[in-house]
């Protein structure tokens, strides 16, 4: 890649790619603050609102090992576009059957269905597409990957003030701003994201299958750990989230834009911690190890004591934000690993399967913590933190950046 075209990449193609985690991001969490006025307003219990959360994953979860396949076989923009076009469409299903069906539940839950499918193909996507940019250059992909899981986190802080002032308008509105959203990313891949063309034939499906088995068979430890500890930190995310909606409400009296500032702060310490990591690990994979190794113990040491301070405001936020930086250390780290681990013609189908893992997460966290939330709170934290702490010794047994360093600089190519 030259000089010129290196430029490019780094400013509206960069934008471009950043806009989609932020999207898609914002039509799921963005939702989350305004789940108990869902409750109201339809008429359904937690776990049902939960599930308009769950549904949009469920979707995404199976479809994202398709929709890598696809990118890899058609082109990343040829996949990305469709799926943000589904997005938009989902959004309106959903928010029109709010406004105008007496009992919009179920329309809802298809219209979710439908974005979840539009995130399958859209999210996914963007971390090969990073690594087709930069793929000579792994200190710019580290620094490239930072930028797209701040954007992913920034959503994330975004989310429950705008979905919580949108609600306070109408409380629908945040369904009809996911498609305004969902169109500006569409506007902005269609004219800045300019991906590389690739001069080899894409493998056939039988040669595809075989060497996706083969990836897994060779570098199946390493792989699997990344993928178990996307599935642990998004289940934590969300679980949390959900319960500091739900607690804000009914312990603090905390409602609509106020409330959506103070869930704001957990996610905005995780939000800053993945843009400094992505600006620190440069591809060194010593050092991703051991930063994964001291975030895992400070998630182990924080979560744990969120059902207890449920009633202290402040000490609640610390223990939320210190979690949040422990998983926005995380984040970004695996990203890294995943992208410049694999070669460039299973990128997107090794990616993809990783994108899923951190949906089931996301999938499992909310309807999880609203059938312990009210009996066994503490215990859910508590083995939230034994779960970190073994995550932590497998990661350590697995991964062997040394290994790998090495064995780059005897090939000459990415580990």
């Amino acid at each position: 890649m030259n000089k010129s075209s290196e430029n490019k990449v780094s400013r509206w193609c960069l934008i471009s790619m950043a806009s989609i985690p932020l999207v898609m991001t914002l039509g799921n969490s963005m939702l989350i603050p305004v789940l108990p006025i869902f409750e109201k307003k339809v008429g359904i219990s937690s776990f049902q609102s939960s599930m308009i959360i769950t549904s949009y994953s469920l979707a995404a979860i199976f479809l994202i090992p398709v929709a890598g396949y696809l990118s890899d076989r058609l082109g990343r923009k040829i996949v990305i576009l469709p799926s943000l076009i589904l997005a938009l469409i989902g959004g309106l299903i959903a928010g029109y059957a709010s406004w105008k069906v007496a009992d919009p539940f179920n329309w809802i839950m298809i219209g979710r269905v439908l974005q979840g499918i539009g995130a399958a193909g859209a999210t996914p996507i963007i971390l090969p597409l990073v690594g087709d940019l930069y793929k000579d250059d792994d200190e710019k992909t580290s620094s490239c990957l930072g930028i797209i899981e701040t954007s992913n986190t920034f959503g994330k802080v975004l989310s429950p003030i705008l979905g919580a002032a949108f609600a306070a308008f109408l409380w629908f509105l945040p369904f009809f701003s996911i498609s305004f959203f969902s169109l500006i990313s569409i506007v902005l891949v269609f004219f800045f994201i300019k991906a590389p063309k690739d001069k080899e034939e894409p493998l056939k499906f039988k040669e595809f299958v075989q060497h996706t088995k083969k990836i897994f068979k060779n570098e199946g430890k390493w792989l699997y750990t990344v993928f178990l500890l996307g599935v642990y930190l998004m289940l934590i995310l969300f679980a949390v989230l959900f319960f500091l909606s739900d607690n804000l409400e009914k312990a603090h009296q905390l409602n609509g834009v106020k409330k959506g500032f103070v869930l704001a702060i957990p996610l905005f310490a995780l939000c800053t911690a993945s843009f400094v990591t992505g600006k620190l690990i440069k591809g060194n994979l010593t050092f991703m190890k051991k930063l994964t190794i001291i975030s895992l113990i400070l998630i182990a040491g924080s979560v744990v004591f969120t059902g207890f301070v449920k009633e202290q405001l402040w000490l609640l936020l610390v223990v939320t934000s210190v979690t949040g930086i422990g998983i926005g250390i995380v984040l970004p780290i695996l990203d890294a690993m995943i992208t410049e681990g694999i070669e460039k013609e299973e990128r997107g189908t090794i990616s993809s399967f990783y994108s899923s893992s951190r949906f089931i997460g996301v999938a499992l966290g909310p309807p999880a913590m609203s059938l312990v939330m009210k009996n066994y709170l503490n215990v859910s934290y508590i083995t939230a933190s034994v779960l970190s702490l073994l995550l932590l010794f497998l990661f350590m047994k697995m991964i062997h950046p040394e290994k790998e360093e090495s064995k780059t600089k005897a090939q000459g190519s990415p580990a």
